[in-house]
Formats: structure tokens, sequence, C-alpha cells
């Protein structure tokens, strides 16, 4: 299904001041300038240093440490001699003042419970990022295809109010010239002036309509408010097309919509932290390595010191046995986020039948209304053709003119209403199915 909103530029010379803007254009803009855009992208950038993180509890740690120390009295250290009679035992105080130790230590994990979990979590937590990032820039399309249309609509409007106010000013024209001789009615004059008076207030509304959806486009965009923007697209109405069936739709949702695919990823994210936090009871190993030099002197004499070194190897196990209970709380909390995560996702598909249910309805109704509306339009516009005809001839009165004038104004204006719903149902359906143009 695809949306034709513009195909017929605008010949109208603009200002210097004044951008032109297509539909593509200001999507083009939009993904670009868009700042709630922007933020995803950087989300989806935080997600990716997020892997690394994982990522790093497989890889060795190391680290290099130095210490200097001074010493006002030495340290004691006991056992020296035999016990004293009095059961004390006897210390003494030996080495330097000023110590010092340098030492670089590593750690590899050789077994870590949480780095799988972790590291596939990270992975589908980027994945979430760029499934949201998809769906605020469907999001973002959407409204600006819908702005875009508004304001499409909202000119042609203007067009048609105009041409509505010129018919009656014309009306009022013809009263006034027949009333001066003679041969109308003071109360067709009034009648006339009021018809048009009561149009006026109506064009400024739909002018200052128009300023605010401008408004609200450029802020999509991420344009600046002050610049003047001037559609270069013109309003098209498409030929119908057939309409798919809610099964269809709803297998393209499940399948293409940003939303969905975000829902699905948070129920396996869920699922990966419950396997971290049943990490957390299982042991790990790690194989260590350590180089030292240690330094002794006094008065700072570093310089005049012996500087000894000493390395080691090993394995260290680490086997957790009580945690305060806390372990086995965050292995209950993950199992029931993971559970949230299940219901919500059946929820949501439940309720997809429903909005697609709601879809389809509104793009079949909307069809058979502008098709409706398209043939009274045709219809008005004869019958006023007609009795304007006959109002020229002196068969019709001036009351018939009026309400076949009226018919007509009526008839333009549920036109456009069907022309917009008509669109912006199939762009709700689009949306929902997930696609972009």
């Amino acid at each position: 299904m695809y949306i034709v909103f513009a195909l017929a530029s605008l010949v109208s010379p603009v200002s210097a001041q004044q951008q032109e803007l297509s539909l593509q254009e200001a999507i083009t803009l939009a993904l670009t300038s868009n700042p709630e855009l922007k933020s995803s992208e950087l989300e989806i950038s935080k997600s990716q240093q997020q892997r690394i993180v994982a990522r790093s509890l497989y890889l060795p740690t190391v680290s290099a440490n130095a210490q200097a120390n001074h010493y006002f009295r030495l340290t004691p250290f006991f056992g020296f001699g035999e016990t004293t009679s009095e059961g004390k035992i006897p210390y003494g105080r030996f080495g330097g003042e000023d110590q010092l130790a340098v030492a670089v230590a590593a750690v590899q994990p050789l077994y870590n419970p949480l780095a799988y979990p972790s590291l596939q979590r990270a992975r589908l937590q980027e994945q979430e990022s760029r499934a949201t990032s998809r769906g605020k820039q469907l999001v973002v399309q959407t409204m600006i295809k819908q702005t875009y249309l508004q304001i499409l609509v909202l000119n042609e409007r203007i067009k048609l109010q105009k041409e509505s106010i010129n018919r009656n000013q014309r009306v009022l024209r013809d009263s006034r010239s027949l009333f001066l001789q003679g041969k109308g009615l003071r109360v067709d004059t009034l009648r006339a002036y009021t018809s048009v008076k009561n149009l006026e207030p109506e064009l400024v509304k739909l002018s200052y309509a128009v300023e605010t959806s401008k408004l609200q486009l450029k802020t999509l965009i991420g344009i600046d408010s002050l610049k003047d923007i001037v559609l270069t697209d013109s309003l098209v109405v498409p030929a119908p097309e057939s309409i798919p069936s809610e099964e269809e739709v709803y297998n393209e949702a499940k399948a293409k919509n940003p939303d969905f695919q975000v829902l699905a990823l948070q129920e396996q994210i869920s699922h990966q932290n419950t396997r971290a936090a049943s990490a957390l009871r299982k042991p790990t190993l790690s194989a260590v390595a350590q180089y030292q030099v240690q330094s002794q002197t006094s008065n700072f004499e570093y310089g005049n010191a012996y500087y000894p070194n000493s390395s080691f190897v090993g394995l260290q196990l680490s086997i957790p046995i009580f945690s305060g209970f806390s372990t086995q709380a965050k292995v209950r909390q993950a199992g029931l986020s993971k559970e949230q995560s299940g219901l919500t996702l059946n929820y949501a598909h439940e309720q997809l039948r429903a909005t697609v249910h709601e879809a389809i309805a509104g793009s079949r109704e909307s069809l058979l209304r502008l098709q409706n509306t398209a043939i009274v339009k045709e219809t008005a516009q004869l019958s006023y053709t007609i009795i304007q005809y006959r109002y020229k001839n002196g068969i019709a009165s001036r009351l018939e003119l009026t309400d076949a004038e009226l018919a007509l104004s009526t008839a333009q204006s549920n036109y456009l209403e069907a022309v917009y719903d008509y669109l912006n149902a199939r762009i709700v359906l689009l949306r929902i199915m997930g696609t972009v143009e």
C-alpha cells in the first residue's frame, strides 16, 4: 500500500527566507535532525558499550599497584625469644622506616557462570535499542505524514472558503444592485451580507490552524521554528486499493512492527536476567599471577637499597555460601520479571487484534464515505450551476441560490474531510503493520 500526497510541485516563487519542502524531504530531514531520533541513536551507542562491558567478563584484568610508606615507629613483630615469666610474649622492631612495594597482578577468569548470560543480555539489549529506534522513526514519519496531510487539506479548505466568500460577495453585489433599482428586497441584501460575514471568521480560523500545523511540522523535522516553509506537494487522492484482511495485517504487525519486536526482546532479556541471577549461586574459578618488587630503607635513601622481587601463579576458587538471602531474592525477582514480560506480550497481542479490527473498519468506512462524498460534491456543483443559471434568467429565487451555495460548500467540505480520513486511515494502517514507505 502506498500513500501519494505529492506528485505536483507548486510553481509560485518563494523568497530567500522560505524553504521549499516536499513530504519526502521532510522525512529525510527528520531522520537526521529530529532530537528524539538523535537520542535513540545515542541509546544504541550506549547499548553497544554495555556489550563491551559484558564481554570483559571473559577477558583478563591486569592491575598495577604501588605503595610507599614512612613509619615513625616500625611495625612490631612478636615471637622473638622466649616468653617471660610473667607470660608476656616478646617482640622486636626491625627493617627500614621507609618501605616501598610495586606489584603487577593479572586475573584470568576460567569459569564465570555470569559471563554468558550477561553477554547475551547485552546483545539482546542492543537489538532492543535498535528496534526502539526503528519504532520512533516510524512514529515520527507517521506524524510527519499526518501533519503534512493536514496542512494540505487545510490549504484546500482555505481555497474553498475563499471561493464560497467570493460567491456570496457576488450575490451581495447583485442584491445591492437590484435593491437600488427597486427590483429586489432589502431583506435579500441583509441576508447576503450576513452570509458573507458568517464565512469570514472561519477563514481566519483555518489560517491560524495552518500556522499551528506548520509549527508542529517544523518541530517534528527539527528545523528552526522561525523559518518559513512552503509545501511543494499537492493533495492527490490515489486510486482505491484492496484493503488487506485482518489476519494479514495482524501477522504483518507481529513480524514487522518494532513495538512488538521490543516486547518479544524484553521477554528474552528477562530470561537472561533469570540465568544471570541463578549464576550468583555458582562458584567462579580464575587463574591469578603477580610480580612484586619490594624495598626498605631509612631516610628515604631508595637509591642505596635492595630491591628483591617475588612472583607467583595460582588458581583462585570462589564459592558463594551465604549472601543474606539476596541471591534467592534476585532469582525470584528475575523470575517475576520474566513472567511479567510474557503477560505483557500476550496482552499486547490481544490488544493488537482489536486495534487491527478498528483500523480495517476505519479504512473501509473512510473509503465508502470518500466515494459517496465525491458523488455528492459533483451533484451539488451541478445543482448550483443549474440554479445559478435559472437565477440569472429570473426563474429561480434568491433563497434557492443561497441554499444551493450552502449545499455546495457543505459538500466540498465533507469531501475534503473524507479525503483526510481516507488518507489518514491508510497511514494508521501502515503504522500498525510497521511498514515504512
